[in-house]
């Protein structure tokens, strides 16, 4: 069983791969950025979990279904897999903001499944990176520390700078990576 200090959960659109206010709808759309798969593989072989919380509002829309949605996760495991590297659980809201669920972004049920589906207690202490200011919220909710990179929406997000109080900022996730493991190492 992983413990939750050692986890860090992932925002997906923005932080591993290109985002696009026009939706990701198709497995060609979803363009990792290299450095972040790079990334996910160094936190794995350096002892870490690393899971997935992701809002996937482009299902409830209409745009993809939930069978392209496994395609570009299927491929964001083979990927991280070949650079060596494991993604211990990915967790996804479908729904769109008036369907009035509990796991959309600010809200904290994504977290919480990721937490179930680890079979830990509690995610305090853990990591939560995100390029949105609702990534972090749902994060701090569920006593994670907050992490911002300014790839994707996350350069917006910085410039508003409401909601960042508690929250860390790097470049990507590859600069949030290298900080962390050098921490953890010193």
């Amino acid at each position: 069983m992983p413990a939750a200090s050692r986890l860090v959960i992932l925002d997906r659109d923005g932080v591993i791969n290109h985002d696009s206010d026009a939706y990701i709808k198709t497995l060609g759309e979803w363009v990792p950025y290299p450095t972040a798969i790079q990334a996910i593989a160094r936190l794995s072989q350096a002892g870490w979990t690393v899971a997935v919380a992701t809002n996937q509002s482009g299902i409830s829309r209409g745009y993809y279904d939930e069978a392209t949605l496994a395609e570009m996760h299927g491929e964001l495991h083979r990927l991280v897999s070949e650079a060596g590297g494991c993604i211990a659980h990915i967790a996804y809201c479908p729904h769109g903001p008036d369907d009035g669920c509990d796991c959309r972004k600010p809200l904290p049920g994504l977290l919480e499944q990721v937490r179930e589906a680890l079979r830990l207690d509690t995610l305090s202490g853990s990591w939560m990176v995100g390029d949105s200011l609702r990534d972090l919220q749902a994060g701090e909710r569920m006593g994670c520390r907050s992490v911002l990179v300014r790839t994707g929406k996350g350069s917006r997000t910085e410039a508003k700078g409401i909601g960042l109080e508690h929250a860390l900022v790097f470049d990507d996730l590859a600069a949030f990576v290298d900080w962390l493991l050098h921490q953890t190492q010193a």
